[in-house]
């Protein structure tokens, strides 16, 4: 599964994207981030308050209550503000 970092997540993190394999038994959105927190102080930080990091599965905007599916890639990224 490829990760995708953009904005200030990338910046903590130090990394736009990475690799990793997802344990079988993440099947939501929330559960994907509920795991990501379990990998390390800069996830547990940036998910402290999980409302203001948005989702993309495969460049589709989600909610943390849809299934991630088949999904090749998943994306976070904080909210956009337009103009």
């Amino acid at each position: 599964m490829k990760l995708l970092y953009f904005s200030w997540i990338r910046e903590r993190l130090g990394m736009g994207e990475e690799m990793v394999e997802l344990p079988a038994e993440i099947k939501t959105v929330g559960e994907f981030l509920d795991w990501l927190k379990t990998r390390g102080e800069e996830f547990e930080a940036i998910l402290e308050v999980p409302e203001i990091v948005r989702v993309a599965v495969d460049q589709e905007h989600k909610n943390y209550d849809e299934l991630l599916g088949d999904a090749r890639e998943i994306a976070l990224f904080p909210p956009m503000t337009g103009g």
